[in-house]
């Protein structure tokens, strides 16, 4: 595959499949079902997603697909698997809809459909929920294969960096692949929390500190997202999960 694709596609294939081997890593996994996706530099309409029936784990560069917008098969990988329909309705609204999204995460955590059943939605219990000044909210229309859901996703997310898809999961995307990771690892550390802690006597922080900790989130107030954690997180995979840059 590295012989048949640019370099800049390479590349973008290397760190997607580092992030599915993440997400296996940090077990946001859900067997062979979920997706990240990830837009083809220099090819409008085109982004990469995982063959339907591969694990996480064992993903790699050359395994993954490239689709369009429309769900067809641009360049396949040769695994013998095909996509999975809903992967493409939920990945391909967002990229159509938000030219400023590189990366797109859909995950199925215990933590984050525990979430996404509560009416209260993500509260700001924690500096990690506090990243976040506004998370969308889209309600479960059931297994998403309707192409009409679309225009609702992506409204519901709106401009924002991630969504909980009401009694489903949790959506997270970003203008890189590490942004995107960084961005759901996040979002399902807070989940977690916000679980643990509705399971006792909770505290919710003054709304000025939920305010000023979201304020040194914003961007540049700080380094970006995934520009120091992404190389360790490499070398991470370097030593638990090599194989994914083949």
């Amino acid at each position: 595959m590295r012989d048949r694709v640019s370099r800049e596609e390479w590349q973008t294939r290397v760190d997607l499949a580092a992030c599915y081997r993440l997400v296996h890593h940090y077990r946001m996994d859900d067997l062979v079902y979920n997706h990240v996706s990830a837009r083809v530099p220099g090819e409008e309409g085109h982004f990469l997603i995982n063959a339907y029936g591969m694990t996480y784990d064992e993903i790699t560069a050359s395994s993954l697909v490239k689709i369009d917008f429309d769900g067809k098969v641009v360049q396949d990988s040769g695994t013998g698997y095909g996509i999975n329909l809903a992967g493409f309705v939920i990945h391909s609204a967002v990229h159509r809809a938000r030219g400023d999204v590189a990366c797109v995460i859909h995950t199925h955590t215990p933590a984050g459909m525990a979430v996404s059943a509560m009416d209260c939605g993500l509260l700001p219990l924690t500096q990690n929920a506090m990243f976040f000044s506004s998370v969308g909210s889209h309600a479960y229309e059931g297994p998403a294969v309707d192409l009409d859901e679309q225009k609702r996703l992506v409204a519901d997310l709106g401009e924002r960096v991630a969504m909980i898809l009401r009694n489903h999961g949790l959506l997270a995307v970003g203008a890189t692949i590490p942004e995107a990771f960084i961005t759901m690892y996040w979002l399902e550390r807070a989940c977690q929390a916000q679980v643990f802690a509705l399971s006792t006597k909770t505290t919710l922080p003054a709304p000025q500190t939920i305010k000023t900790t979201n304020d040194r989130y914003k961007p540049g107030q700080r380094r970006k997202i995934g520009e120091l954690e992404w190389a360790g997180l490499l070398r991470l995979l370097e030593r638990r999960y090599p194989g994914f840059r083949d």
